[in-house]
């Protein structure tokens, strides 16, 4: 594990965290149009996306320098998610899904 980018991410978080919570702190928050307080609602969400599709279809081999394209059993749990979460409007019955499909098939060592 290296340790050497917990510096380069807390002072990510110091930069951005505050330009995304003032809007959310403001007593206004209600006066905001309705496509600016969905913005704001999603941005968060949105950004763990983006990072965690990186980590799910990017795989870097140790012996190896190329990093390389990856579908496994992940690409199915995401599109789980996103039907159920769709389907019921909420995300964290997807989520639950979706770790219970990669659980049960890493279990089964299917992925």
């Amino acid at each position: 594990m290296d340790f050497g980018l917990i510096p380069l991410a807390l002072l990510m978080a110091a930069v951005t965290y505050p330009w995304r919570a003032l809007p959310l702190l403001s007593a206004h928050i209600h006066r905001l149009p309705p496509v600016a307080r969905d913005y704001l609602r999603l941005v968060g969400p949105a950004m763990l996306a983006t990072l965690a599709a990186v980590n799910l279809a990017v795989v870097v081999d140790p012996t190896r320098t190329e990093r390389t394209f990856h579908i496994g059993i992940e690409w199915l749990a995401v599109g789980l998610c996103v039907a159920v979460a769709a389907a019921r409007r909420s995300l964290l019955i997807g989520l639950i899904g979706a770790v219970v499909l990669v659980a049960a098939a890493r279990a089964m060592s299917i992925g």
